[in-house]
């Protein structure tokens, strides 16, 4: 593996880290909350900042080493982790709709980085 592709590697684990805070926020955002306070200082919000702030360090590390041009495509990989982590997190189904968006940002991402 040669040093870019090993910094590629660590934009992509930042990217699913993010999506899984993004699906912590989600979950609290589905609970009922006895205060305001409650609402935005609970465990499942405190983690997904913690976890999202961790995913942005990352970024700002490997970006140092990848060409800019890349970004947009590696984080566009965040919205085919956002529907695996909904299955898996939230239960939520996969419709016919969801696969052929996360089809067609596979094949983008595929042939932009395999070109």
């Amino acid at each position: 593996m040669t040093e870019r592709n090993f910094y590629i590697a660590l934009l992509f684990f930042s990217v699913i880290i993010s999506q899984f805070s993004q699906i912590l926020l989600k979950k609290s955002a589905l609970k009922e909350h006895k205060s305001i306070i409650q609402e935005y200082l609970n465990p499942y919000v405190i983690t997904a900042y913690a976890i999202f702030f961790c995913g942005v360090l990352i970024d700002l590390f490997a970006l140092k080493k990848v060409p800019v041009s890349y970004i947009p495509v590696i984080e566009a990989s965040g919205y085919i982790f956002i529907i695996f982590l909904s299955r898996v997190m939230l239960k939520e189904l996969f419709t016919t709709r969801k696969i052929i968006a996360m089809s067609t940002i596979f094949v983008g991402i595929a042939v932009y980085l395999f070109r």
